[in-house]
Formats: C-alpha cells, sequence, structure tokens
C-alpha cells in the first residue's frame, strides 16, 4: 500500500470516528454517560406540567405497626428497573393531617423517576422539630429496610412536608447536612432561622396564607438560609394555606425540577428554575440565588 493511500485512509478513519462522536453528542440520552443520575428523557414545559411523567408507577403500603419512629405511609416507585437506581423523597403532612393530605405528589413525582414516600406522622398533632426526625426516620426505613430499598441510591435523598411538616423539612435538613433537595409547602414553624442549612432549599409560600403568612414564616425562613446556598423562594398566587393539598400545577412544575436538579444533579432542569419565574397568574413573585452551583 502506498503511503499517500495510507494516509488517506487513515484521514477517513479520523473523520468517522469524529462524526461518530458528534451523533453520539446529538442523540438523546447521551449526556446521561457524564451523569449517571440522569433519569428519564429530555425535559419540556409539557412533560414537567404533566399529571404524570414517563414512569409507570407501583406503590405498596407502610404499616405502623411494622416500623418505628414514624407512623407508616404509601411508598411510590417507579415500576422499571431498568434504569438502575433513583433517588428518593419522604413527604410529611401537616398537623392534624394524614398522609392523604400530600398523597397526590405520590405518583406525580415517582412518575418523573423517584421513590417517594408520603408519611403518617406518630400522632397528628406532632410539632416540627418531631415531623423532621420522623421524615429522616421513614428516609432510613426506605433505604434500609423497605421492600424497595434495593431500588434506592441511598446518597441521593430528600425531603418534603406541609404546614408543620415544612417546618420538618428544615429541622430534617438542618439535622442531616448529607441531603440533596427540601422543599417546605407553605410552612409552619416558631423556630424562622436556618443558617445551619446545606442542603438545596426550595421554599412555597402562598400569598393568601393566614396560618403561616408569608411574612413571618416562609419569607423569613429564605432569607436566613445561607446567602452562598442553592435556595428559592415560589410564592404562589391565589393561594390559601392548603393549596399543597390539592393538585398543583405549579408545585409539580418546580418541586420536580428542583428535586430533578439537586437529587439527580439534572442539568437539563435548570432551565425551568433560572432564570426565576416570573409573576404570572399563579405566581405572585420569586426570589433566588441563579445560576445554581452544586
Amino acid at each position: 500500500m502506498s503511503r499517500s493511500r495510507s494516509r488517506a485512509i487513515k484521514g477517513l478513519l479520523a473523520a468517522a470516528v469524529a462524526t461518530a462522536g458528534l451523533c453520539t453528542a446529538l442523540m438523546p440520552g447521551a449526556h446521561a454517560a457524564d451523569n449517571p443520575y440522569e433519569r428519564g428523557p429530555a425535559p419540556s414545559n409539557a412533560s414537567i406540567e404533566a399529571s404524570r411523567g414517563s414512569y409507570a408507577v407501583s406503590q405498596t403500603s407502610v404499616s405502623a405497626l411494622s416500623v418505628s419512629g414514624f407512623g407508616g405511609g404509601t411508598i411510590y416507585y417507579p415500576t422499571s428497573t431498568a434504569d438502575g437506581t433513583f433517588g428518593a423523597v419522604a413527604i410529611s403532612p401537616g398537623y392534624t393531617a394524614y398522609q392523604s393530605s400530600i398523597a397526590w405528589l405520590g405518583p406525580r413525582l415517582a412518575s418523573q423517576g423517584f421513590v417517594v414516600f408520603t408519611i403518617d406522622t406518630n400522632t397528628t398533632l406532632d410539632q416540627p422539630d418531631s415531623r423532621g426526625r420522623q421524615l429522616l426516620a421513614a428516609l432510613d426505613y426506605l433505604t434500609q429496610s423497605s421492600s424497595v430499598r434495593t431500588r434506592i441510591d441511598t446518597s441521593r435523598l430528600g425531603v418534603m412536608g406541609h404546614s408543620m411538616g415544612g417546618g420538618g423539612t428544615l429541622e430534617a435538613a438542618k439535622s442531616r447536612t448529607s441531603l440533596k433537595a427540601a422543599i417546605p409547602l407553605t410552612g409552619w414553624n416558631l423556630d424562622t432561622t436556618w443558617p445551619e442549612v446545606r442542603t438545596p432549599t426550595l421554599i412555597f409560600g402562598a400569598d393568601g396564607d393566614t396560618i403561616a403568612p408569608v411574612a413571618t414564616h416562609s419569607e423569613p425562613f429564605y432569607q436566613s438560609l445561607p446567602s452562598t446556598l442553592d435556595k428559592a423562594y415560589v410564592e404562589l398566587r391565589g393561594a390559601t394555606h392548603f393549596t399543597p393539598n390539592s393538585s398543583n400545577t405549579t408545585i409539580a412544575k418546580y418541586s420536580i425540577s428542583w428535586l430533578k436538579r439537586f437529587i439527580d444533579n439534572d442539568s437539563r432542569f435548570e432551565q425551568f428554575l433560572c432564570p426565576l419565574p416570573a409573576a404570572s397568574l399563579t405566581i405572585a413573585e420569586s426570589r433566588g440565588n441563579c445560576p445554581h452551583t452544586s
């Protein structure tokens, strides 16, 4: 083979390799090679506002008699194991409420690629500090003893909660700084300062909340979080303290984006968080420290 022909063949091979690399980079899911935690197809506004994501969901009940430290609950999880393990989230109801008040979040979040545990508390009158401990006990059960423990990546966990459960969410994040995401929903807590929190935190307030008014709860919570922390505040327009107890597209959209961004480290969802959501028919205002650095 002549030297010139050899050089030509090598050039063609190099071009083929480069083209293949470009095609791979453009293929859906190629980014997953860079991020092993990425789950599901590329997101769109439609996909994160939909009532269900791309994963079929199964569920299993957990009796209070079979656990300690919290009051049992329901686990929602992607049915398929083809994509490996998933991040997990425990969610607490509020004062006097049961897991039924937050049940809509279970399948909605799980269908986006999370294991979700909506819990009952030991008593419906438990205060935020107790609810925080119970959220952590629920995560420990979920990752160590539950029937779905092998489906969970124990390094990628988060917490959510409504009202006193939202206050408990902050308590849990303060106690366990390894958590990847925290989302209080119209949270209530007499402690309004949280400089110890190291977990990326998204706080939802409601402009019509008379039980945990934003001026004395959600806004001080947000302001007290460290300025260096990835954090955000979304105030729901035309909403009340109990808005998180019913299916809500705005809560779901930004909760999914926050959990994906920080539990799954999925930068594809950054576009829905930064720039900050604009004021709209459903959002009174938003605050945050974009772009995110975690």
